[in-house]
């Protein structure tokens, strides 16, 4: 996990480190997003904005892993990481995974 950045998402927003999906083909080749062109849409919350009257609350709490809709999002690359991150609306969350 990327070290979590001071970033405090405006209110309806969280932000996501994706988690890569790895596929695999029946003969057991991996297959990375990158290869596939597939966007991940599961990741880690590790941080979340504040609650409003017109947004509602944050559907998740940090750590949890949520999927989200698979283009929905802002992509956001912190200086010096080579990891990005997503702000996902509230609304763009679509599922608590356990």
């Amino acid at each position: 996990m990327t070290k979590a950045p001071k970033i405090t998402p405006t209110s309806g927003y969280v932000l996501i480190e994706p988690q890569e999906e790895e596929r695999t083909t029946a003969s057991g080749i991996v297959i990375p997003d990158t290869v596939s062109g597939e966007k991940p849409h599961q990741g880690k919350v590790i941080s979340i904005g504040a609650d409003s009257k017109e947004v509602g609350a944050a559907p998740c709490k940090i750590n949890d892993t949520v999927i989200y809709k698979k283009w929905g999002g802002n992509e956001y690359k912190p200086a010096g990481s080579d990891k990005e991150l997503m702000f996902v609306k509230f609304d763009d969350i679509l599922a608590l995974v356990k």
